[in-house]
């Protein structure tokens, strides 16, 4: 049911933004790279005065002890308002020493605070209470999570809200359902396993879904007992501190969940290496997740979950529905203005159906309505920051560079913030760096391909495996695509379906582990086999 929610929330949203597109007013042009022609894109929303966003920002220090305090260090770091690109506020920027502190107070949380020893029945309690009070504060948190992040105040408030508290109900359900096994034995011998809290997790979030990663971090961690060490993204610290006072208002023990704002190298690195930390689990990019795997090892030798970057391929066959398969390829890249883990940045059309899906796919793109995420009907907001901002033009141009054709979009939209055209190449190769590269931005690459062995093969030639997406009407080519497709998640006929209880996660260089569901509970437990002697069994 949620995933069902979730998909059809995002799908009305986006239905009735492109609906509104066409009666817009106001628009921004690009003088395509060969000089000769003008794509119009409608943006009413971002020549109109911005809106003031209505919440208040009343926590900007770290969470450590359950108590809100300054950095050790007293500096802090601004945050932006990416429409704008102006400071929002001044958020307490973590280092060693505070990393320090709040490994201090999960660990003594954990060895003797009452959390791990508290019943599962009232850990589950608690995360209920939470996750009514998120239901209770939805407009706060989205209003939050679109004036630090950028995306669409509607995609927040009724898709990604939901979906953050569906989250906490499903792991409060599993708190009290964790438990081991009784293994028979050959000799005379009771064995049982104790599934048990691995201890105290750091847990380091991106800054593209800040609510929801936090929940997939944290979620699971609570529900099998453990505290936590919590460093959200830089780039948006605002509504994991929000949230941090919503667990403090529903009962959480002090030391349980500590949340500390930072960057990678100060904050990020002391937690990674840290000696007192049990685990560690990161979302990011792939270069970042190789250097938290290394911290991981040459410390402790910590576990690490990873979910990190991805290519992924959506596969569009020759009985496809053309007009169906086009909206839901413009979705799966454009989705989030194109910063997904997941998203469908390589579109594969079948040689027979190719020319007239480029042609559909631009008229799609010019129709998407870029602007002020808190206005309503805009589908697409800024990037997430300049350094951003800059990666996507910057391969932008490289795929001119490349003869790749630019169908529409390539440039910047207004004269500030971070918005950038919805971008569409036609006749990639690929071994353009378009193809190949994680762009992170609404750049849709478009290929060609002849049969299904030779899509299978390209679309698995990368080094990522996060997902794919299959749109055909023919079961056997789906049965087919499903298994050769070397990803963690494979859509068929839909993209961006997610679900507290379905897994994900990466193949290759991806990630390693999978996130949400029964299977998120693994990362978060230790499995101790306890053997006993038996005298006289009755039975063995």
């Amino acid at each position: 049911m949620a995933a069902r929610r979730l998909s059809c929330l995002l799908s009305r949203s986006l239905s009735a933004s492109s609906s509104s597109s066409s009666s817009s007013s106001g628009s921004a042009s690009l003088l395509l790279s060969q000089g000769r022609r003008v794509n119009r894109f409608s943006t009413a929303a971002a020549t109109e005065e911005l809106i003031i966003p209505p919440v208040q920002i009343s926590h900007t220090q770290h969470l450590i002890n359950g108590q809100f305090v300054d950095a050790a260090s007293g500096k802090t770091f601004p945050t932006y308002d990416p429409r704008t690109g102006e400071v929002i506020a001044h958020v307490a920027a973590g280092d060693a020493e505070d990393i320090n502190r709040a490994v201090a107070a999960a660990r003594k949380a954990f060895d003797e605070g009452p959390w791990p020893k508290m019943s599962a029945y009232e850990r589950s309690r608690i995360l209920l209470r939470f996750a009514d009070l998120v239901e209770k504060h939805s407009e706060e948190l989205a209003a939050l999570e679109t004036w630090n992040n950028g995306k669409p105040y509607e995609q927040a408030l009724h898709a990604e809200v939901p979906m953050f508290s569906r989250l906490f109900h499903y792991y409060a359900g599993w708190a009290d359902k964790i438990h081991g096994l009784t293994v028979p034995a050959d000799g005379k011998y009771h064995v049982h396993t104790l599934h048990e809290p691995i201890g105290v997790a750091g847990q380091i979030i991106p800054w593209n879904f800040p609510l929801l990663m936090f929940a997939w971090k944290v979620g699971p961690a609570l529900a099998c007992g453990n505290t936590i060490v919590l460093k959200s993204a830089e780039q948006t610290p605002l509504t994991a501190l929000y949230v941090a006072k919503l667990f403090q208002e529903a009962g959480l023990p002090p030391g349980v969940l500590n949340v500390v704002s930072g960057d990678g190298p100060t904050a990020g690195a002391p937690l990674a290496s840290h000696m007192d930390v049990d685990k560690v689990a990161f979302t990011g990019s792939t270069d970042t997740g190789k250097i938290i795997l290394e911290l991981a090892a040459r410390s402790n030798l910590k576990p690490v979950t990873l979910e990190l970057g991805g290519k992924s391929p959506f596969i569009i066959c020759e009985d496809a529905d053309i007009d169906h398969a086009v909206e839901l390829a413009h979705f799966a890249l454009f989705f989030n203005q194109g910063q997904c883990c997941c998203a469908g940045s390589r579109t594969f059309v079948h040689e027979r159906v190719y020319d007239e899906f480029i042609e559909k796919a631009k008229a799609r793109a010019v129709k998407r309505v870029v602007g002020d995420p808190f206005k309503k009907g805009v589908e697409q907001g800024p990037q997430i920051d300049n350094e951003q901002f800059e990666k996507v033009l910057r391969y932008i141009r490289a795929g001119i560079d490349s003869d790749a054709t630019l169908e529409c979009g390539g440039g910047r939209l207004g004269s500030k913030g971070y918005f950038i055209e919805p971008t569409v190449f036609s006749n990639v190769k690929d071994d353009m760096l378009i193809a190949k590269d994680e762009i992170f931005g609404p750049v849709q690459s478009i290929l060609k391909f002849k049969d299904l062995d030779e899509v299978v093969r390209r679309a698995n030639a990368t080094r990522y495996g996060l997902a794919a997406g299959v749109f055909t009407r023919n079961i056997d080519t789906a049965n087919y695509m499903t298994r050769a497709l070397r990803a963690g998640t494979v859509w068929v006929n839909c993209f961006d379906v997610f679900d507290a209880a379905i897994p994900f996660g990466g193949y290759k260089m991806s990630g390693i582990g999978r996130e949400k569901g029964i299977y998120s509970l693994h990362n978060y437990l230790q499995v101790k086999a306890v053997v006993t002697p038996l005298k006289n069994p009755a039975w063995l």
